[in-house]
């Protein structure tokens, strides 16, 4: 005769509304968190695509989060039922035929890798300004003179 444990007794959280949300992989998600920093605190958003999620019914469910800042790939993973999170919001929903969406990290860097190979290195000058580096280069010593006195 065990004890039924349920998430909504554990956390201060609405559970309820947690779980409506439904968040899924492929969901675009916008995630309100809070942070605290010298007493105070924070909200901080961070906002990205799903790409996985484990456990949402359970107590220690979890969705990862990818986005991509200053042309970097930044990952989190949040707790689902988490006090710190203020508030998930989903802007877009997108149909995916997959479970975990890991294969997302190889082709962003397969796309940066395209572009770079796509790019060449020019080194370009007007002839003006080639001509008046002639003219303003220093004229070598000649080897075989004495040093000079100073």
């Amino acid at each position: 005769m065990g004890v039924a444990v349920t998430v909504q007794n554990l956390t201060p959280v609405r559970v309820d509304d947690r779980k409506k949300l439904g968040i899924r992989s492929g969901d675009t998600v916008r995630v309100h968190q809070k942070i605290v920093e010298k007493g105070k605190t924070r909200i901080q958003i961070f906002e990205g695509l799903v790409i996985a999620t484990k456990h949402c019914s359970e107590i220690g469910g979890t969705f990862t989060v990818r986005a991509t800042m200053s042309g970097i790939g930044v990952e989190k993973t949040y707790p689902l039922y988490s006090p710190m999170i203020e508030k998930i919001e989903i802007p877009r929903r997108s149909k995916v035929r997959r479970a975990k969406l890991y294969y997302i990290r190889d082709k962003a860097s397969r796309e940066i890798k395209k572009s770079l190979r796509n790019m060449t290195m020019v080194n370009l000058t007007s002839a003006h300004a080639v001509e008046e580096a002639k003219d303003e280069a220093p004229i070598e010593a000649d080897p075989t003179a004495a040093p000079a006195a100073e």
